[in-house]
């Protein structure tokens, strides 16, 4: 916006006032241009709207993203989340649920008690030079962040601080909690959480994630997902003389044969994938130890059943293959997400006052150059917000997550925030590529707008509150939470480990020549 007889001196204060404004003022969403925005919610959608803001946390989610570490190895990611809350007057307990990562930061005191979920592990193998639309690992063979997660925790800390500043300028009594989630792509942690009775109390949690859009949705989906390794133990021999031996990865083999012959006996909400983890170190060496990690999915009411089938299958390759399947060790085990409606409903409310952000030609320009380097359609970024998702019915598949662990013991939905290219495909180098610099700043700058401003609405009005609380309960009382994950389980702390060790080094070394 131009004006030939504007000083420009005055230059400067006007865009900051322009920036100030929440993002239906500036006309992205002018039917929602006359909202009454209460002062309490004003605090916040100023206090994050200030140049500085979005700079700051847009630099911490791409430092996280720089540090790219796997789950339970993301020591320099927790730790700079939890100084920034600390730095800003939060308490901080680090270390929780026998996990050395996991956070959580806590402000104010008495009811209500709001928490907010974040994430900030990366995906192994992903590694990617920021904004290049095109294939090029920073390290090859090293971690990346496939998924965002390093703007997800970094949206719900800048919310919580932003929360923070309006219970401190409109004397608002209540809790604010910040619930540092480590380790979500192996979806495991959550359910420790849980055990650990880190969200007793806890009134209403508001998820994030991020996405291609600004949207929220309610209802049951996703998948409940057993995570575990199954071992054997065989005989070692000489190759030549194989009949001495007993192998192991003989047994990891027909186990594999008997799941993809089970999968045709199963639901079509299935999903079910597997990796041999250790299978023998040479040919002609029988090996007397093998493994193989097992991702068993389905709907709450049938994960039991086919994990105990695919259990089955491990017994029957023991003893065909005359080895010992050793004790299996359970990584993790979660839920369906069970999103409640009324908040979903509150976030989308929010969601329409904030509105998309304004995308520069640069940003758009990127979008296109990757969409077309995917064979995507050249849409650029989004214009416009989503509507309120419905439930899609039982009929579910893809993903899991361990959030659905949360959605079980207080009332939880999720507000997807844009930053990633449409097109560009989760998991995958092109989600890397465009999960870093200043779209996914404004992304998660809008993302954390809808939570701060459904926070404060949480915290100033009672009803809203109680009508959520009354339907998580009676959802509760139908369906009532009962952990699938076995009373002997642990983190997996150990899981990482090694992959971190052989490439922090690597990527340190990397991010040192792009300075």
């Amino acid at each position: 916006m131009k004006h030939r007889n504007l000083s420009l001196a005055l230059l400067p204060a006007v865009l900051l006032v322009l920036c100030s404004l929440p993002a239906s003022s500036t006309g992205r969403n002018p039917a929602k241009a006359k909202v009454k925005i209460e002062k309490e919610k004003q605090t916040v959608l100023d206090w994050l709207s200030r140049p500085e803001t979005v700079t700051r946390f847009g630099n911490i989610s791409d430092t996280i993203w720089e540090y790219a570490e796997l789950g339970l190895q993301e020591f320099r990611s927790s730790k700079l989340l939890a100084d920034t809350l600390e730095e800003a007057g939060f308490s901080v307990e680090r270390g929780l649920a026998g996990m050395p990562t996991c956070f959580v930061g806590t402000y104010g005191s008495g009811k209500p008690v709001i928490g907010l979920l974040g994430e900030f592990d990366a995906l192994p193998m992903l590694s990617q030079k920021a904004n290049v639309p095109r294939q090029d690992p920073l390290v090859p063979g090293a971690p990346g962040h496939g998924c965002g997660h390093n703007s997800m925790a970094t949206a719900a800390v800048s919310a919580a601080i932003a929360v923070k500043e309006a219970m401190d300028k409109h004397h608002l009594s209540g809790t604010i909690k910040v619930f540092g989630s480590p380790a979500e792509e192996i979806v495991a942690s959550r359910p420790y959480m849980v055990r650990a009775g880190l969200f007793e109390g806890v009134d209403a949690v508001i998820d994030n994630h991020s996405g291609d859009g600004l949207s929220t949705g309610y209802g049951r989906n996703g998948n409940a997902l057993f995570s575990a390794i199954f071992s054997f133990k065989g005989k070692t021999s000489h190759g030549a003389s194989a009949w001495s031996g007993r192998s192991a990865l003989d047994a990891v083999e027909i186990m594999n044969v008997a799941t993809n012959y089970l999968r045709e006996h199963l639901p079509i909400s299935h999903r079910m994938h597997y990796i041999v983890f250790e299978g023998g170190e040479a040919p002609n060496v029988v090996p007397d130890k093998a493994s193989v990690w097992y991702y068993v999915r389905n709907t709450d009411a049938l994960l039991m059943d086919m994990y105990e089938r695919v259990v089955n299958c491990a017994k029957a390759a023991a003893l065909a293959t005359g080895t010992e399947l050793l004790p299996i060790r359970v990584i993790s085990a979660i839920h369906q997400s069970h999103l409640n409606k009324g908040m979903a409903e509150l976030l989308q409310k929010n969601i329409e006052i904030v509105g998309m952000p304004a995308w520069s030609e640069e940003e758009i320009g990127f979008a296109k150059a990757l969409q077309k380097e995917l064979k995507a359609e050249e849409t650029g970024m989004p214009a416009e917000v989503g509507k309120l998702r419905e439930p899609r019915g039982d009929q579910t598949g893809g993903g899991s997550t361990d959030v659905g662990e949360v959605t079980l013991v207080a009332p939880t939905a999720s507000v997807y925030f844009p930053g990633r290219v449409p097109g560009s495909i989760a998991h995958h180098w092109s989600a890397v590529a465009c999960t870093v610099g200043t779209a996914m700043h404004k992304g998660l700058n809008a993302g954390a707008k809808v939570i701060a401003a459904s926070a404060v609405d949480l915290l100033t009005k009672p009803a809203e509150l109680k009508k959520i609380r009354e339907e998580f309960e009676a959802y509760i009382a139908k369906n009532p939470y009962k952990p699938f994950l076995p009373a002997d389980a642990v983190p997996p702390l150990d899981l990482n480990e090694a992959l971190m060790n052989k490439f922090r080094p690597l990527m340190d070394k990397a991010a040192e020549i792009k300075k």
